[in-house]
């Protein structure tokens, strides 16, 4: 068992001679307009969702076929260079931040669907599809990809499987680790791999589960194989507003404990209710203190069987508005406000900082209560938006940069409601990645046992650490420098990152 004690951000310390070293090779691998190092060129890759933090690489190359990506991973092998591989940027964990002495490696050229078997339900696309045009392409056959992150219509399928994403729609149709067969793997010395297969079953350890959420720490992907599953015939939409945001989590409860899985079942408190229908207008009910959207799919019998369930569950337990979607384009509209939260509540801050724990069901209305004793004790307004169905919350944290100590707040308060989450029996992210936003919490979450372990499986595909190091598993270092903090609530410094 390694026993990791320093961090480094990069594992090389190059002269200004070896960058231009470097350069000058993956120039002569690459097409000209495929090896970016000027400043100005680089500016676009300095962050990924996380904006607060940004840095630029040392270079970004966009290579256009398997073969180049092989090229670029053994050059920076012998270099002993990082790399950080980048799919659209939509992360919201720092999971792409670049290195100031690593290679940006961009996947934004890979956007094909290699092939399309509507027989057997399934695609081989490369890494830079958009998650919607996959649903859009099946479509002609009757077939759809179902997870659906609310990026969707920029998220691309390789950042899905790196983060192990998910969406409004997971509770019953799980998450990207549940709906992909196959993974295309460029490994850190070069090699190709195929990870998993079309058949049901295959020996050995399962390195498809293990890959998929492991943030670009053990190989880069290069193509990817996901399920595809038949159209609903039938969708229903239910919109139930609530007193208070308990009586809503309790209505979550019942319906699960009933046996019905909705497709979809989501939460959206009384500020992002507000701020989505300001933007939207979406039909939402202004003065409830919590909304729930229920979906229900499948034969249209067994659909309106159970909302004729879910609408007395919901009545039950206080419902004080029920609306049901009467077409497709109304419950389209419904999905589009609770899609369109987040920036829905970018137009009402100058700044938010989006969190992502997951708890165990039964304890929503207590960890809703804990948040907002926090949010008072911070000082700093938290709006509630979250897929109730599966206990992943995403509290937004709203605070403005450009007022002394606020960044600095929201990270401290964003840090403690995820260590709630982890007192509740919950995980500190439920498809948002770990990155850099979240080590501290994994020293919480993890002993340091389980941490040797991490490391140790990094290692085994990554002997060198060039693969994004610094991000998602902290060292034992670092968690001992956190554990001496944590009485203060205070939270480390990122090394080396500009904040804006």
């Amino acid at each position: 068992m390694m026993n990791p004690t320093a961090e480094k951000a990069c594992p090389w310390d190059p002269t200004a001679a070896d960058r231009e070293h470097l350069l000058a090779e993956l120039r002569q691998c690459l097409p000209a307009d495929s090896v970016l190092g000027d400043p100005e060129a680089l500016a676009p890759y300095e962050c990924d969702g996380l904006s607060v933090y940004r840095r630029l690489p040392l270079a970004v190359v966009l290579p256009e076929t398997v073969a180049q990506v092989q090229t670029i991973m053994r050059l920076c092998a012998r270099f002993k260079v990082p790399v950080v591989a980048r799919g659209a940027g939509t992360g919201l964990s720092g999971g792409a931040l670049p290195l100031a002495d690593g290679v940006l490696l961009s996947l934004a050229k890979f956007t094909r669907i290699l092939e399309l078997n509507p027989l057997e339900r399934w695609a081989r696309v490369e890494p830079g599809v958009r998650n919607i045009v996959i649903s859009e392409t099946a479509a002609e056959y009757g077939l759809y990809y179902a997870p659906d992150p609310s990026s969707q219509i920029a998220c691309t399928i390789g950042g899905n499987v790196a983060e192990n994403s998910g969406g409004v729609h997971c509770l019953k149709y799980g998450l990207t680790v549940h709906n992909i067969l196959a993974l295309g793997i460029i490994t850190a010395e070069g090699e190709y791999i195929t990870i998993g297969g079309l058949a049901p079953h295959s020996p050995g350890y399962d390195l498809l589960a293990l890959f998929t959420g492991s943030e670009g720490m053990l190989g880069v992907i290069v193509d990817v194989t996901v399920k595809l599953l038949p159209i609903p015939e039938y969708a229903q939409v239910l919109l139930a507003g609530f007193p208070s945001l308990g009586a809503a989590g309790n209505a979550v409860g019942r319906i699960i404990a009933k046996g019905i899985i909705p497709a979809g079942l989501e939460m959206m408190d009384q500020a992002a209710t507000r701020a989505a229908e300001d933007f939207v207008h979406a039909g939402y009910p202004m003065d409830a203190a919590a909304i729930l959207l229920c979906e229900l799919d499948g034969v249209e019998a067994e659909v309106r069987a159970q909302a004729d369930s879910v609408r007395g569950i919901l009545e039950s337990c206080g419902a004080d508005h029920l609306q049901t979607a009467v077409d497709e384009s109304e419950r389209m509209r419904l999905w589009a406000g609770r899609k369109a939260a987040f920036p829905a509540v970018g137009r009402i801050s100058p700044d938010y900082y989006c969190m992502d724990g997951t708890i165990p069901r039964r304890h929503l209305a207590e960890v809703l209560e804990r948040i907002s004793q926090l949010s008072e004790e911070y000082g700093l307004p938290v709006v509630n938006v979250f897929h109730a169905g599966d206990g992943n919350l995403h509290p937004l944290i709203l605070f403005d940069a450009n007022r002394e100590g606020e960044l600095t707040q929201a990270e401290a308060l964003g840090g403690q409601i995820l260590e709630v989450c982890v007192e509740m029996g919950g995980t500190i992210t439920g498809e948002h990645g770990v990155g850099i936003e979240k080590l501290n919490q994994m020293c919480v979450q993890f002993p340091e046992a389980e941490l040797c372990q991490f490391h140790a499986v990094k290692k085994a595909f990554d002997a060198d650490g060039l693969l994004n190091p610094g991000k998602a598993v902290p060292t034992l270092h670092r968690c001992a420098e956190f554990g001496a903090m944590h009485v203060h609530r205070g939270k480390l410094p990122f090394p080396e990152l500009e904040r804006f």
